[in-house]
Order: C-alpha cells, then structure tokens, then sequence
C-alpha cells in the first residue's frame, strides 16, 4: 500500500497529521549499531515546526520515544520502533473544509481513491509524515558515519532568487546558522526576506535544496532498475511538495558536448582512479564511482494561502475557500533534513544490498 521504502533497511510508517501519534517501524538495521538517541531528538528538532518566522507556528517538540529494537545504546537486531505523539492538533481549524476539496492539495485525490479522507490538516497526506523520515535517517546517517558517508543538503534558492556559488566553495556547515539554512549569509538574509515579505502578503513560495553526498563507497546500487540515482530521485520525488529532482548537470547537461561533458578519469600519486569533473554526479551505470554525489529538488509553494480561491465540494458544488490554520509560507527551510534523511536511508539500504 506504498507505506514502505526500502528492500533491506526497510522503513514502514503511520499515523495522520492530526491522530494521537505518528511513528516508524525500521526493519533491517544491523545489529550492534551504536545509536545515539539524543542525536534522532537533535534530527527532529530540525524538521519540527514552529523554529522561526518563516515556518509555521504550530508548537510540536515532536519529543522521539524508543518502543523497541534498541538495547543499551545499541540495536539488537530486531525492528526499531519510534513513535511521535501529537500534542498541539487544532482540527476546528479544517472544519470548513470537510467536504470541499482544497486546490492543489490531495483532498479530490484522496477521496476518488479511498472513498473516504481524513480532512483534519490533510491526515495521512500532511508534511507531518515526514518526521517519520527523518527519525529513520537519523539512525540511518550513524551507520554512515561509521563508514566516513557524509551527507550535507541547503537552501541554494527561493522562489527567483538563486545561488550561483559552487558548493565546494562554500562552508556548509554554516547551514545551520541562520532560519532558512543557506550556507551563504548574504543569500541567506535575501532568502528570510523573500519568504516574510510572502507571508505578509498572504502568500507562499517554492524553492530548490541542494544536497551532497561525500565519501559514498564505489559499487553502491544496481545497474538496471534500482539504479542509485533512480533511487535517491524516488525517494526525494516522495517529499511532499518535491516537483522536481535533477543529478550531477542535470538538465544543463543536454546543452553540453560530450567532449565537454564527458568525465576524463585520471590517476593520483597514490595510483587511485578519480575523475577530473564530475558531471555524472558521482554515478556512472546506477553504480557510485567515489566521487561526490550531487543533485538538487524542487520544491513547489505550499498549496494553503490564505487568499479566497475557487474549487468544488464532494456534492459538486462550486464554493470559495480561504485558508486557514498554521502553514508554512516556504517548505525549504524545514525539508532540508528531509532530504538528507531520505537520502542517508537510501544509501544504507543500497550499501546493504551490496553487502548481501
């Protein structure tokens, strides 16, 4: 019922935006892996809601309680159990639109599909899903850790207002020292304006995360269908509000020459083969090749506005909507440990297929 991803490190989860709780069940991990839960906390802290000005100010700590699978700071094996309980729901806020479909949300969807739909903050369709993800990836980014993976995602552009700098050329750990989560403080400050001038004005605006994956090892993912890149783009395609997904050049790449493109390898005085760019994005074949993994997502405006907006009811009757409740005015800030966590779980299922 696509309530799980993964072949290995296999994550399932459930719950609804508004029901008492939301959880993850991790089938898979290895055991023995030492597991930092205060560190799983720290993830969440990072997608939670309510950080700043430019996210929405729902109050959740989204506080992590381990139900099983993990033992004396270490996983035995056994599938782990997290769960978030949901302390700050306002459902009255959606009761005006219990019957109408919301435009560019998955209500008519939903409905058409199931029958049924849980209206209250979009139920199981809701952003809220993804603190599932990253408690997944959390765990998944310490296995990593153990085998040098580092996994680093930014904020390089809102709305029209793009980063042109290089990542390598950037110090990404100062990501984490402004709102939006941009490496560069100059962008930084014109992106937090960019996102509160569209809030003021009712508004929403969309975005691009940039993620890095650093120190994969060669051989990871498989040559036909579960191709590394066909993976990452899956999972990052999964992401609420995630329009696009492009690797390495990307659509720039078809206004290249092979002659250009194409990325010479070349031999170090420690006779290791690397390659003199890197256009493929670290992926040759489906297959890493040791050099930096790269891609960028687009992320489309929260579809809530708090403007009046035409739609349709489920008795086919035409009627105004206004938004209402707590929402995000731009989802980037917030997504970008998502994309690191999906990506990070990705890389571990991947590693371990290999391994098998």
């Amino acid at each position: 019922m696509g309530n799980t991803f993964g072949k290995i490190y296999k994550i399932s989860t459930y719950g609804e935006s508004h029901g008492k709780s939301i959880g993850v069940i991790i089938d898979g991990c290895p055991p023995g892996v030492e597991i930092d839960t205060d560190y799983i906390q720290s993830e969440l802290d990072r997608r939670k809601p309510g950080q700043s000005k430019i996210t929405t100010p729902r109050k959740e700590k989204d506080l992590v309680e381990v139900l099983s699978g993990i033992f004396e700071g270490k996983s035995t094996g056994a599938p782990i159990s997290l769960q978030i309980k949901n302390k700050d729901q306002r459902s009255s806020d959606y009761k005006h639109i219990s019957e109408s479909f919301r435009p560019s949300h998955a209500d008519y969807t939903y409905f058409k599909k199931y029958g049924n739909r849980d209206h209250r903050g979009g139920g199981r369709s809701s952003a809220r899903e993804t603190a599932n993800w990253v408690a997944a990836g959390a765990i998944a980014k310490q296995i990593l850790k153990k085998l040098n993976v580092k996994i680093n995602a930014y904020v390089s552009q809102v709305g029209n207002i793009s980063m042109t700098t290089h990542y390598s050329k950037l110090n990404l750990d100062n990501s984490e020292k402004n709102i939006v989560r941009c490496p560069d403080p100059s962008f930084a400050n014109k992106f937090i304006d960019l996102i509160d001038d569209t809030r003021k004005s009712l508004d929403t605006v969309g975005g691009i995360i940039t993620c890095i994956i650093q120190g994969c090892p060669v051989g990871i993912g498989e040559p036909i269908f579960n191709k590394l890149h066909a993976e990452l783009g899956k999972a990052m395609l999964s992401i609420n509000a995630v329009k696009g997904f492009e690797y390495g050049s990307g659509f720039n790449g078809a206004k290249m020459n092979g002659s250009d493109h194409n990325d010479e390898f070349e031999l170090s005085e420690k006779g290791e083969i690397s390659t003199k760019s890197n256009f493929s994005g670290g992926i040759q074949g489906g297959i890493s090749n040791g050099e930096d993994i790269y891609f960028n997502v687009a992320f489309k405006p929260v579809s809530t506005i708090m403007k009046d907006q035409k739609s349709v009811d489920s008795k086919n009757k035409v009627v105004t909507l206004k938004g209402k409740g707590r929402h995000d005015p731009c989802v980037v800030p917030r997504a970008v440990p998502i994309v690191e966590s999906m990506a990070a779980n990705v890389i571990v299922d991947l590693y371990l297929q290999n391994k098998s």
